[in-house]
Formats: structure tokens, sequence, C-alpha cells
């Protein structure tokens, strides 16, 4: 989250460790970026953990969090989620640098700097860390030296963490565009247009890729050639990454409303807003096969029930919920 101007940005690591703006996988193992071990259900590539944003940890966390360290930078902040993989975290900083931790003790292994900020969540496959920035360039860096492996240039900034797909990684822009590229070497592959900016994340789940963004529509496309395969009305702009559980897409607009969408069959099977208190969904949703757990801007964070949307229950927060 955004700190206080001119004060130094930490990184906090809880004994466990995205960006709303008013305007906001792979089909094989990740493969770790060093040699220290580390339990595979820690790791945390993506920005929504895995190729279906489920945005659900699979790992454990004490009873009594304690403090392990903090990684701080001496100008901008960190307004993205870091990646885990392996014993190394990867998290961009929006005064243009990407920075390699170390888990276990919080220091410092590489830095890269790229030509502006970061507020998009790293992503990590197969040796290589993928990064969009504010100008709208993206990175391919060596996640074990930093060095660059190769970047693309985009029309707008990008606000969107990438994801994969067999031999390729995808990303969305505010130029509208969802870009497909070869991961090992940049060059373009396709590219889909949308009829407005993208700042959500792709969602890749069987042979689709889905994104929503600011006209208001869920985008399902053929991942084999980026051609649009059906497009679902939300109602609303919307910035959060969708979900997929099975054949259901999970996703809340500036609308005020969060929705279940049948993606094979392009429809809305229910929708849920707050009677008491409408506000914006911005943030994504972590779903199971028992629950959906959303924050609003409400300042409640929502429990629904994934096949009816009913309401579970209700958490207070202090704040807007928007991540």
């Amino acid at each position: 989250a955004r700190g206080v101007a001119g004060l130094a940005a930490l990184l906090i690591v809880l004994g466990g460790c995205r960006r709303a703006d008013s305007a906001a996988a792979s089909d094989r193992p990740v493969e770790r970026a060093d040699q220290a071990s580390a339990d595979p259900d820690d790791n945390w590539p993506l920005f929504r953990g895995d190729p279906a944003a489920s945005g659900v940890a699979r790992g454990t966390l004490p009873q009594k969090l304690d403090v392990l360290w903090t990684f701080s930078v001496d100008d901008g902040w960190f307004e993205a989620t870091a990646a885990i993989a392996g014993a190394t975290v990867y998290v961009g900083s929006t005064e243009g640098n990407l920075y390699a931790v170390g888990l276990v003790d919080g220091k410092q292994k590489w830095m890269f700097a790229g030509d502006d900020g970061f507020t998009a969540a790293p992503a990590v496959r197969g040796g290589s860390v993928y990064l969009g920035d504010s100008y709208g360039k993206f990175y391919c860096v060596d996640a074990r030296t930093g060095k660059p492996k190769w970047s693309f240039e985009t029309e707008a900034e990008i606000n969107s963490a990438a994801n994969f797909y067999r031999d390729n990684v995808l990303f969305g822009s505010q130029d509208g565009m969802l870009y497909c590229l070869q991961a090992d070497t940049g060059e373009k592959v396709w590219q889909y247009q949308s009829d407005d900016m993208i700042q959500c994340s792709p969602t890749v789940a069987a042979d689709r890729t889905f994104v929503a963004g600011c006209d208001g529509q869920l985008h399902v496309i053929d991942l084999a050639g980026g051609k649009l395969v059906a497009k679902v009305d939300l109602g609303a702009p919307t910035l959060c990454t969708p979900a997929v559980l099975g054949s259901t897409a999970f996703v809340g607009t500036h609308g005020s409303r969060f929705l279940a969408v049948d993606w094979r069959q392009a429809k809305v099977l229910w929708s849920y807003e707050n009677a008491e208190r409408q506000a914006p969904f911005h943030s994504s949703a972590a779903v199971t096969e028992r629950i959906v757990v959303v924050g609003g801007q409400d300042k409640l964070v929502h429990a629904l029930d994934p096949k009816t949307g009913g309401k579970r229950w209700t958490f207070p927060a202090p704040r807007k919920v928007d991540s």
C-alpha cells in the first residue's frame, strides 16, 4: 500500500507479505530462481498466486504473527504485490527499480533499474522475472542476476501483471491491448484489442484467457490465436482481475456489484450488492469451492457462497479494502 510521500517505503514480511486506481500461467511447474530449498506451497509466482487467479495461499501461518524482517527503499514506495519463487522475493517500486530480496533474511540480492515506476506485480517462471512499468515497457529479467534479457514497448502504462500459457507470456496495457509474447525472446505472438484500457491481469484457465476492463466487459479470448470467443456485459467498468473456478469467473465492478459469470455460456449467474451501502469493488476475489472472499470500498470484507452469491459473513475494516 502507498505510504506517506517522502518517507522510506517498507516491504514487511510476517511469519507470511496492488494497485487500485481511481481512473484500478503456466501448464508446467514453476521453476525456482535459485538453489535454496523452499516449500513449494510457499511460492507465490504470480499476482494472484496461480494462473486462474484464485488468490488462495497454500502454505500455513503461525497463530501469532511476528515481523521477521523489513526491506526499505529511500525513494518511492511499494504499490504492487511481491512475487515469491524459491528463496527469493521479487518486488517492483514506484521509483523504477525491481528488487530481489532473500526470503529468509530480507537482504537485497540484486536490483534492476527500469525506465519508470512499477505498479504491477512481477511474475516468475523458468528462471526469469516478467514485469511492466508505468512508461509502457515490459521487461524480462534474469531471476538469478537481475540482468535484462529483453524488453517490449507498448503505447501506455502497464498496471497488469503477467501470466503464462505454454511458452508464452501475457499481459495487458492501458493502450487497450492484451499482448501475447514468446516468453524466451519477447517476440509478439498476437495481440487482442479491447475497447478501453486494460488494468487487470489476464487470467488463464483451460485454453482461454480472461480480461475485464474499463469497457465494462468480461472478454473471453482463445489463447491459441488471440481471437474473441465471447464478451459478457458487467454493467460497469472494472479494475479487478477475474478469478476463475471451473466454468465460473468472479469479478467486481466500479458499479458496486460483484458478479459470477459462466464463461462457457457467456452469461451472468448471479450478482451481489451491499444493499446498506453501495460502493465499488476494486479488489480481486479469492475463490474456493466453498467460499468467495472479496474486499469492498464499503470498508467490508465480504464472504459469499460461490454457487448462489448468498452472503456468508462480512468483516469490518477501518478503511476501504482495495486489495
